[in-house]
């Protein structure tokens, strides 16, 4: 049994949580953003009586695939229609290859997955994706012999950190960006309960705030400081915010601390494809802080067009409808901040990370602001609105 704390409060997480219940594995709600699970193991999940909702959760269904590509039994998944418009062939290609048998609306979901004995293997992915690696390595635990992925830049390493507290081993070759595991291993429950670190992308969103806005402050506490979700306030200094990190201590793997920014200057900065990974959930909320002063070249993230929306396109779009100084570019997207946003009326395309950023512009804007499409930010922030209420002073 593993007690999980300080959870989300998003959908996502709601989605994950609904899909193994449907795969029999036991789970209660022992308090707030608290989850209590009765590991079941991987063979002892069943069948599940109806198709698996993953919602608007690209990490749910990719990581469920893993799993699933593992059950010796078939399981249809599906999602909103924001996520089946997503690229799934990243993560069925390398799973087929292992030997499961999986069926696809032409590469996206639904998903028909018959998983059984697996075979490890040495993929080298053609996307920087946690999720891509995330998925085969949950595969790799019940496979025969040795499952590698080979990435072409670092990505998130949540899954590796997360594997020892489950007594499972992993072995990671940095300067390699080689990820493997070895099959037939079994999990056993933490040690203790497990608290999960505030989230980077969420604390990103008043990171950039308070530098964009003269004489803001904030101070983050509980965050996550894992070095490769810390891309962000990298690119904030550059753009002239002073910030301090303060590492204290440690929670299942991940180093935890606060941190304290605060509006320094308006600096124009770019940001290049090797450092896409590290920040890519976090690159609409830095757009919207280059909206307010200064600016921000973006190239290689053309990840952004199969997000929730395309980032690309809907961002641009929504910045000049609020008086923004915004172009599209194939792999990205150029912001400038020379002149105060006006306000109007921007579309957030369901897309949560697009509802902060252009609050976040509304927040310098001469003018008001109407932000459509805005419950979409429940996906990962329901509480965005409160907290930004208690924030304005």
């Amino acid at each position: 049994m593993t007690e999980i704390s300080h959870l989300a409060p998003g959908a996502d997480v709601a989605s994950t949580a609904a899909c193994l219940r449907g795969l029999g594995v036991e789970i209660d709600v022992p308090a707030a953003n608290a989850l209590r699970i009765h590991g079941r193991g991987l063979r002892a999940l069943r069948a599940p009586d109806a198709p698996l909702d993953a919602g608007n959760s690209g990490t749910t269904i990719r990581l469920l695939a893993g799993v699933l590509a593992t059950c010796p039994f078939q399981t249809t998944v599906i999602g909103d229609a924001s996520l089946s418009r997503r690229p799934m062939r990243r993560v069925i290609d390398p799973l087929v290859a292992m030997g499961a048998r999986i069926t696809s609306e032409d590469g996206r979901a639904p998903l028909v997955i018959e998983g059984g004995r697996l075979e490890g293997l040495r993929w080298r992915s053609p996307v920087a994706s946690a999720q891509v690696k995330s998925a085969i390595l949950l595969a790799g635990l019940a496979a025969h012999g040795v499952t590698s992925v080979v990435e072409p830049l670092p990505t998130r390493d949540h899954t590796e950190r997360a594997f020892p507290a489950f007594g499972l081993r992993v072995d990671v070759t940095p300067g390699a960006n080689t990820v493997s595991v070895t099959g037939g291993q079994t999990a056993t429950a933490p040690a203790g309960p497990l608290r999960v670190p505030g989230d980077p992308s969420s604390a990103a969103v008043w990171a950039a705030a308070a530098a964009a806005l003269p004489g803001s402050s904030v101070e983050l506490t509980g965050v996550c400081l894992n070095p490769l979700r810390l891309g962000f306030l990298r690119a904030l200094e550059r753009m002239g915010a002073d910030i301090t990190i303060v590492n204290e201590g440690e929670s299942a793997g991940e180093p935890v601390g606060t941190i304290r920014v605060a509006h320094g200057a308006h600096v124009a900065t770019s940001i290049a494809p090797d450092e896409v990974p590290s920040l890519i959930d976090e690159l609409p909320v830095l757009a919207a802080r280059a909206a307010l002063g200064g600016g921000l070249e973006v190239s290689g993230a053309g990840e952004l067009r199969v997000k929730e929306s395309d980032r690309i396109t809907a961002l641009v779009d929504g910045f000049r409808r609020l008086g923004v100084v915004a172009e599209e570019r194939p792999d990205g997207f150029v912001i400038e901040g020379r002149r105060q946003p006006t306000g109007g009326t921007a579309d957030a395309a369901s897309d949560h990370r697009l509802v902060m950023a252009f609050t976040l512009v509304a927040l310098g804007s001469a003018g008001p602001t109407t932000v459509t499409d805005a419950g979409a930010v429940a996906i990962s922030y329901p509480d965005f609105a409160r907290d930004l209420a208690g924030l304005i002073s």
